[in-house]
């Protein structure tokens, strides 16, 4: 007995020594401030949702490892909650963001002090709100640097985020340019390139990738990718162009391309008028897909990987569009006049009153339910042409899955054709995950697992379920706490195409959830 007590008293002293010195970092705060703001482009002007008000909003720079506090004052008439998307947040979901799941919403008038532990990120990871629509305009990217800013390249001349916006980008020839983008985009996955320069891929979801020249790259809705960018053409100016991938048949989509022009400084008369880069075809599966199959993780000396290898907790997830009846007062878009809708597994997911993460951490009961299943309640062809009318209706609900602590965990997302067989670009808050494999067509378990990728897959925060197809990602449930999971389309995501993990605690201070901060937005 007394050596349990000397054992508890010591891994007590144990976590408090490491919350310690957490909260002893050097800690830089920042200040956002969010408000209504005037912005006028292309001589229209109205009013957005802002931060400080600037749209796109302000560029974190922090190290690797570091933490800093972002101070946010809601100083507008909506809720507000912000969301630090690739950011694993170690043991401290109580700043992660997503609205009813970690956390009740900033109020007009009231402040938030988010804590942001970064940790393993290395690259381009971003911010957004994460209630309603608001992420359309209140959003901005974050740039990771390696520690004593050690690139696995060559160090650019320059670096330069890019949240897809009109704007002019001056370069020298001859000097190598790192782009960070972001798809801040709300709906849609996009098609990038530049006219005459193949992009070098070097990263992505803040991660570095074996270097992949392209001459144009799929990135997904949440997704970063950094890319080198050589100025070795002509004096002159080139455009970049992004357009909408959009993969869903009888679905209206954005078929104007956003464009930004690379300007070469020096003097010479410029190409008139400039041509637009070669982007594939607004539904070109194939392209993308072929895109998104080729990046692998750098895996080198001093950036290994950790693959998981022996599975303890196999999942598969159907991500599907619904519909459900028409209730007045509801927008009955769907077939025959139904409201349409989005499950995980067949169900919709309802939002709680309060957040689930307090639920939780103080077992307040009938908040919601840890049944989710860990595969869908009917197995069928899931992507066949037509299908009987009653699959379409999911369950609605608030349910949870739970993983106890170091869980091995393979999952397969499987895309259905139930509604509108489309692309599902789904993300997971507080992990990055290794994506092993991918294909079209049902997930056949005894077949499709030998052709994974165990050696140097990429590590990813957001993956697109391709039409009509599969994802299987791996990770290890080492990070406790509360962390969503959702279709990063706001469409799907409004329509219920979401659902949390509850993660137990573990042994040791990395193995426990932190404390919540004094200044939680009230329920």
């Amino acid at each position: 007995m007394l050596s349990i007590m000397k054992l508890s008293v010591f891994q007590i002293l144990e976590f408090l020594l490491f919350s310690s010195f957490l909260y002893r970092q050097t800690v830089v705060r920042h200040t956002f401030i969010v408000q209504d703001t005037e912005y006028t482009k292309l001589c229209s002007t109205k009013t957005i949702l802002t931060v400080n008000g600037q749209f796109p909003g302000p560029t974190l720079y922090v190290n690797k490892g570091e933490t800093i506090i972002v101070d946010v004052y809601n100083k507008a008439h909506y809720n507000i909650t912000i969301h630090w998307h690739g950011v694993k947040q170690p043991g401290y979901p109580w700043s992660d963001g997503p609205e009813f799941i970690t956390q009740c919403p900033i109020r007009p008038g009231q402040k938030f002090s988010q804590k942001v532990i970064f940790s393993t990120e290395e690259g381009t990871v971003w911010w957004h709100a994460h209630s309603d629509w608001s992420r359309a305009t209140v959003h901005g990217a974050i740039v990771v640097y390696p520690k004593n800013k050690n690139y696995p390249f060559p160090k650019p001349h320059a670096d330069v985020p890019i949240v897809f916006d009109t704007f002019k980008l001056m370069v020298n020839y001859g000097k190598t340019y790192l782009l960070r983008l972001v798809n801040a985009a709300v709906g849609d996955i996009l098609f990038f390139a530049i006219k005459n320069h193949q992009l070098t891929v070097v990263g992505t979801d803040g991660s570095y990738t074996k270097p992949l020249k392209v001459d144009y790259i799929t990135i997904s809705p949440g997704q970063t990718i950094d890319v080198l960018l050589e100025a070795n053409q002509p004096l002159d100016h080139y455009y970049m162009a992004a357009r909408v991938y959009s993969s869903a048949d009888g679905v209206e989509y954005d078929n104007t391309t956003t464009t930004a022009i690379i300007q070469y400084n020096g003097k010479y008369t410029p190409s008139s008028p400039s041509p637009l880069p070669y982007l594939p075809y607004y539904n070109d599966t194939s392209a993308s897909v072929n895109f998104t199959g080729r990046l692998k993780s750098l895996a080198d000396e001093n950036h290994p990987i950790n693959v998981p290898l022996n599975v303890s907790t196999n999942l598969f997830f159907t991500v599907s569009v619904n519909t459900l009846p028409c209730i007045e007062g509801n927008a009955c878009e769907g077939p025959n006049g139904t409201r349409l809708s989005a499950s995980v597994n067949n169900i919709s997911f309802v939002s709680p009153s309060i957040d689930i993460l307090k639920a939780y951490y103080l077992n307040i009961s009938d908040v919601y339910s840890d049944k989710f299943p860990s595969k869908p309640p009917l197995f069928f062809d899931f992507t066949a042409d037509s299908f009987p009318s009653y699959l379409e209706t999911p369950e609605q609900a608030t349910k949870v899955k739970v993983l106890e602590y170091n869980t091995t965990v393979e999952l397969v997302f499987q895309g259905t054709n139930l509604l509108a067989g489309t692309d599902h670009p789904m993300h997971l808050h507080g992990y990055s995950f290794y994506v092993v494999g991918w294909g079209f067509g049902n997930y056949d378990k005894e077949k499709d697992p030998l052709k994974y990728n165990l050696v140097d897959p990429p590590l990813q925060n957001t993956i697109a379920v391709p039409k009509n197809g599969w994802a299987a990602i791996r990770f290890k449930a080492i990070n406790p706490g509360v962390w969503f999971m959702h279709c990063h389309l706001e469409r799907h995501f409004s329509w219920g195409m979401e659902m949390a993990f509850i993660i137990k605690n573990g042994e040791g201070p990395k193995g426990k959830m932190l404390p919540p901060p004094p200044d939680m937005p009230p329920c």
